[in-house]
């Protein structure tokens, strides 16, 4: 259980005011994974619920399944199909949020796509990785956040980060450098509205680890076209990995941490990394800058096994 956050606008009171029954979340990428798994969580809580993805086919069928659960049924659901990559989708979204219910008490900005690559090459895929991951973000946050303030009820905006985005593993660098800049946004965000003591809208930073979605299934299938071959796919939710948590369990870690207004940050660990050893690792990267060590030490063969025996027991 997580203890009571003493530094941010929310009390436990405002926290179960904007989670209660008839209360608004607008949620992005809730097609599948992680943002189906809080979308459904909402509406179970009695909430309405916003869902807006780039995926219409997954869009409508991952609405009916919560309107099931819905108390108002299909009346408690909206569905807006929403490239978050562009700013004029993501008005709309709140437009119609706001044309149907009025209010946004809940804002996860979810959406994200696993491509990307290494520092340099293909230009096509930076783009399209951090159009999606960090400009999806920045849309959501400047669309809704003064809305919501005005609203002068409590709400929370969640933004998805990655735990990739604050240790910044090699492999996909364009998908860290999304993923960090949703971390210095949601830092940024969290301070500003902290600094008003009218305030009562809150900013989380949600860090799941190894998740079971369909972000690589439906990266690779973008990509590969009519080639496309799901047996290639390492993981995904239909064929999840050992390692890996589901999105059921993320979304579980999510609403615990905010009905106890926190922490701040969200830490989801998995199967492989323990919480323990995610801290080891953030902070061993601080001290890459700190000891002159070069950096991402932890992957380099000068270093890789001094970090391996610190973690072993974590």
């Amino acid at each position: 259980i997580y203890p009571q956050a003493t530094d941010r606008p929310s009390s436990t009171k405002h926290t179960m005011a904007f989670l209660a029954k008839g209360c608004v979340a607008v949620i992005t990428g809730a097609s599948s994974g992680i943002g189906l798994a809080c979308a459904k969580k909402c509406a179970e809580r009695g909430m309405r619920v916003v869902m807006a993805d780039v995926d219409e086919e997954g869009l409508t069928s991952a609405a009916a399944a919560v309107a099931c659960l819905a108390d108002g049924g299909a009346d408690d659901v909206l569905s807006v199909v929403t490239d978050v990559a562009k700013l004029e989708d993501v008005t709309a979204l709140k437009n119609k949020t706001f044309e149907k219910f009025g209010k946004t008490d809940l804002l996860m900005n979810n959406a994200g796509t696993g491509g990307g690559g290494s520092p340099f090459g293909n230009m096509n895929e930076w783009h399209h990785t951090l159009n999606v991951n960090l400009w999806g973000v920045v849309n959501g946050v400047n669309v809704f956040t003064q809305a919501m303030i005005d609203q002068g009820t409590p709400g929370a905006i969640v933004n998805t980060g990655s735990k990739q985005g604050i240790t910044t593993p090699p492999g996909n660098t364009a998908y860290n450098v999304s993923k960090s800049g949703v971390k210095i946004l949601t830092e940024g965000l969290q301070h500003e509205l902290r600094q008003n003591p009218e305030c009562k809208i809150s900013a989380y930073l949600l860090i799941p680890g190894w998740v079971n979605t369909q972000i690589l299934y439906k990266n690779k299938q973008r990509l590969d076209g009519d080639a496309f071959d799901a047996d290639k796919v390492f993981f995904h939710e239909g064929k999840p990995a050992d390692g890996a948590w589901m999105p059921e369990q993320v979304a579980d870690e999510m609403f615990k941490a905010l009905e106890a207004s926190g922490p701040f940050y969200i830490i989801c660990p998995d199967h492989e990394m323990t919480n323990d050893k995610f801290k080891a690792a953030v902070k061993w990267n601080s001290e890459d800058i700190i000891n002159d060590r070069v950096p991402l030490s932890r992957w380099s063969e000068q270093h890789k096994d001094e970090f391996a025996q610190l973690t072993k027991d974590l």
